[in-house]
């Protein structure tokens, strides 16, 4: 089968490598999925460049790719919830990654169906974002009437964190470039702030909950708008012990990752937040709940581009230059379905 590899670290480098492959065989916990299209993350530039060794040590050479959506072709063991020609979506297992191939053998706890209303492009946009939303807010554990602030919401994440925040009953505050206002009104959020012209530091306080897809400095700025007692969940700051003990890292890491983050932690406790740190993991039922969400809200994610496998490294470095209006999805099968929305 075809695939795009990882065939060695290079942190100057993003580029895969196409390379021919042996179609898996599914281990008994496993589905074997014709790969339709496949989901193009800043993650997989992380992988590349060596960035999550510490998290995720994967062995080289590596088929890369989180996140997938295909048509089963055959189940290892017989299971009640899926069948051979079952399409459905995935957030790959973080120790089995490998969605820009052909074919990828799947653990059945990552899979999810894939509402009629989504069509296989529409579909690769959803599992890696609307899991981290859900798992950022399964950790903040809001309650309705909560207020929470979703920087940079104008992007893929904030296309799925925005809905499944205002599921939850949270007034919903974003920020971004001003010509994105509109979408993302629609999309359910209450206030939005057009970077160029308002700082929402200066302007908000008392926030229950930050949602930081920034890092950098604007992690610390994020916590300066928290009420005491408030917490942030951030995607691009840095690790610290509560997440390596969350992720049931050995002792040794757990060490490091306190090392590491405690910059953060340290500006949390001034703060009087919380400070978390998410690396999202697969989780079949949670994106099944979060597609149906998504679904009975009419929300069809944003994509910007599409690739063939053959031009992963151009999609790759569109994902690296950032700016993206929506997801960057590689279309791996020309047979690809259309959904209702096809």
């Amino acid at each position: 089968m075809k695939t795009a590899q990882l065939l060695k670290y290079n942190k100057k480098s993003i580029q895969l490598s196409l390379e021919e492959a042996p179609k898996p065989t599914p281990a008994p916990h496993q589905a074997l999925l014709r790969v339709l299209t496949a989901g193009v993350n800043p993650l997989d530039n992380m992988v590349s460049r060596g960035e999550v060794k510490l998290i995720t040590p994967y062995s080289l050479p590596l088929i890369a790719g989180h996140e997938v959506v295909g048509i089963i072709e055959e189940v290892a063991t017989p299971h009640t919830r899926f069948q051979p020609g079952d399409r459905v979506f995935a957030r790959l297992p973080l120790d089995n990654i490998g969605a820009f191939a052909e074919y990828v053998a799947v653990d059945v706890d990552a899979l999810a169906h894939v509402p009629d209303v989504f069509n296989d492009v529409e579909a690769a946009a959803i599992p890696l974002t609307a899991l981290t939303a859900v798992q950022s807010l399964q950790l903040m554990d809001p309650q309705p009437g909560e207020t929470i602030f979703i920087s940079g919401g104008t992007g893929a994440l904030g296309a799925m964190a925005i809905p499944l925040a205002k599921a939850k009953g949270l007034t919903v505050i974003t920020n971004g470039s001003a010509s994105n206002r509109e979408r993302v009104l629609e999309l359910g959020a209450d206030l939005f702030f057009d970077y160029r012209t308002q700082d929402y530091a200066t302007e908000l306080e008392n926030i229950d909950y930050v949602l930081d897809s920034v890092g950098g400095k604007e992690t610390e700025r994020q916590m300066g708008i928290l009420k005491p007692g408030g917490h942030i969940v951030s995607l691009r700051a840095l690790p610290n012990g509560a997440f390596a003990k969350r992720m049931g890292l050995p002792l040794f890491k757990q060490m490091l990752f306190t090392l590491a983050g405690r910059k953060f932690d340290a500006l949390a406790k001034r703060h009087k937040v919380t400070y978390d740190f998410l690396f999202v993991e697969s989780n079949g039922a949670q994106l099944q709940d979060a597609a149906a969400v998504l679904a009975e809200r009419s929300i069809s994610p944003a994509v910007d581009a599409v690739y063939d496998l053959a031009d992963i490294n151009q999609a790759l470095e569109k994902v690296a230059n950032g700016r993206s209006k929506g997801k960057t999805v590689l279309n791996i099968s020309k047979q690809s379905t259309g959904g209702n929305r096809g």
